[in-house]
């Protein structure tokens, strides 16, 4: 069977059909999945209720000093099992990754859990696979130490995986946030200068965002939780800057702390935020833009001019080798 396996590995005609295979799946996958696309923002909008009740029972709880009550949802009993078995949350916890976690919007202690319980398998299954591919399914000519090194960088991948993951999950939902939140701003600043709360405004926005930006909408609604139910509303703007982790929401909020705390007018310092974030935007945009010449220069260089070559100098060949003849 491992002989069959090998042999069909090196058949360059079966390889050729399987990644054909591949790439038409891929490609039908790509075209299909728009059309069967769920409404993620209702979803997302349930489970931030969810977390704003969670903030309301703990506020009433702190308040009646009683016995902090979750609603969050728990994680899967096998997971949970292995992290308690293991004790994972003594050996691979971080708060760290529990910060990344909740500005990825994974919220809770199921997530966390989960993150602990991939931290322990993935490194297993790169070595086990690893493992099994160089020693078993290839025959690789290699020294036996260069193949235990190539099982230690695969564990050491597999190590690294969640966190990748949680990077550029992290990544998309800051890269939603920043294109929406300039928007937000001005929505926010029509909505203070109509005369409401700075909680109503925040709910108001967080409604109407929600097409351009789930993130941020979902963001809006906690703050909003937050503002309506902590004793300190300089805590709220905090830690939807901490959710966040982005400089422009940062300035924001530190800006609506001091015009909380100083009673400055809150429509000029929104106005002139909105300007300053769009301004980022821009600046990001030209400096992308600015970044794609270089960029361009070696794949011109590898694809283009080889092509452009044969076309030019392709007829004039073909006469010389024929007035050769």
């Amino acid at each position: 069977m491992i002989d069959l396996i090998i042999d069909k590995i090196h058949d360059v005609r079966f390889m050729t059909m399987l990644l054909s295979a591949v790439a038409a799946t891929a490609t039908v996958y790509a075209l299909v999945t728009p059309l069967l696309v769920s409404d993620s923002l209702s979803k997302r909008m349930k489970a931030v209720a969810s977390e704003r009740e969670r903030i309301r029972q703990r506020e009433r709880d702190r308040l009646n000093r009683a016995e902090k009550v979750t609603l969050r949802q728990s994680p899967k009993q096998i997971v949970q099992k292995v992290v308690e078995d293991f004790n994972l949350t003594k050996w691979l916890a971080q708060e760290e990754a529990h910060e990344k976690l909740i500005m990825a919007g994974y919220r809770g202690q199921a997530p966390y859990v989960t993150f602990l319980f991939f931290r322990l398998v993935t490194p297993i299954v790169f070595l086990v696979g690893a493992v099994v591919y160089i020693f078993f399914l290839t025959r690789m000519q290699q020294t036996l130490p260069i193949k235990i090194g190539m099982c230690v960088a695969a564990a050491w991948a597999g190590m690294q995986a969640p966190m990748v993951f949680l990077k550029n999950a992290i990544s998309k939902r800051q890269l939603s946030i920043r294109r929406a939140f300039p928007d937000a701003l001005d929505l926010l600043l029509i909505c203070i200068e109509s005369g409401m709360s700075v909680e109503t405004a925040f709910r108001k926005v967080s409604d109407e965002i929600g097409s351009q930006s789930i993130a941020l909408a979902e963001e809006f609604t906690l703050t909003t939780a937050e503002l309506s139910y902590l004793q300190d509303r300089k805590q709220a703007y905090e830690n939807l800057a901490k959710r966040t982790g982005l400089e422009g929401v940062k300035s924001v909020c530190l800006a609506l702390q001091q015009a909380e705390r100083y009673g400055t007018p809150l429509g000029q310092t929104l106005r002139v935020m909105a300007q300053e974030n769009r301004d980022m935007r821009m600046n990001e945009a030209e400096k992308k833009a600015a970044a794609l010449p270089p960029k361009l220069t070696v794949p011109m260089i590898v694809f283009f001019l080889p092509v452009l070559f044969v076309v030019i100098l392709g007829p004039t060949g073909i006469k010389v080798a024929a007035y050769m003849h």
